[in-house]
Formats: structure tokens, C-alpha cells, sequence
């Protein structure tokens, strides 16, 4: 369901947050090390700011948001070639410091890793 999300990999919910307010913030790659470099598949790359998850699938505008424990919880609207989409994921960091990212139906799971600044 919101796998496509990504690959995600979302503006109301937090206006002018800045990155101290969403820890999320931040250019990634899907299932694959990041190499930063430019050279990452263009299938792979997710932006994560504030307001949005930006991907070669879509565009998912961030509705809300929560934390629970360490993981964050975010209810999404996505905009799809196909239609738009409302669903719920969630992104728990994991000791390697990549992000495991997943929606509510466990439809869709991968592993987001942070590219270099």
C-alpha cells in the first residue's frame, strides 16, 4: 500500500520545523549504501525534509507525526501516477545508523541509509 512511498520514502504538520524538530531530515538511499557522490541510482534516492518524503515514485505530504520510543510514526498523503494515497508509516533507527522504514499494512519494507553531507 504505501510502499511506493519511498521509497521514500512527506507540510502541514510541521510548518518551519527545523531539523533539531524532525530528525528524519535528510537525503537517502533505498536498501542500498549511500555513496553521496552523485553516482546513486536515481530508483534508490529518497529526500526527506520537514514536510514531505520525495521519491522517484511520488511526492508524500506528512499530515501528522508522532514518536514512539525511538521509532517515528508519520500518517501520509501521497500524490501516485496512479492516484493519491493516505496511509501510515513508520521510520525506526537501527544500531548501524541506517533507518528501517515500513508501512502499516507491512506491505513495504526497506532500509533507508543517510548519504553523506
Amino acid at each position: 500500500m504505501v510502499g511506493s512511498i519511498t521509497v521514500a520514502v512527506a507540510a502541514v504538520l510541521f510548518g518551519a520545523a527545523s531539523a533539531e524538530d524532525f530528525p528524519l531530515v535528510g537525503n537517502y538511499t533505498q536498501n542500498v549504501a549511500c555513496k553521496g557522490d552523485g553516482s546513486d541510482q536515481a530508483t534508490a534516492r529518497v529526500m526527506i525534509s520537514p514536510q514531505e518524503i520525495v521519491s522517484n515514485v511520488g511526492v508524500c505530504t506528512i499530515l501528522d507525526k508522532k514518536t514512539d520510543g525511538r521509532s517515528i510514526s508519520a500518517h501520509v498523503e501521497c500524490k501516485f501516477a496512479g492516484g493519491p494515497l493516505i496511509g501510515d508509516i513508520t521510520f525506526t533507527p537501527r544500531p548501524d545508523n541506517t533507518i528501517e522504514f515500513i508501512d502499516r499494512d507491512m506491505t513495504y519494507k526497506a532500509v533507508l541509509y543517510r548519504c553523506p553531507q
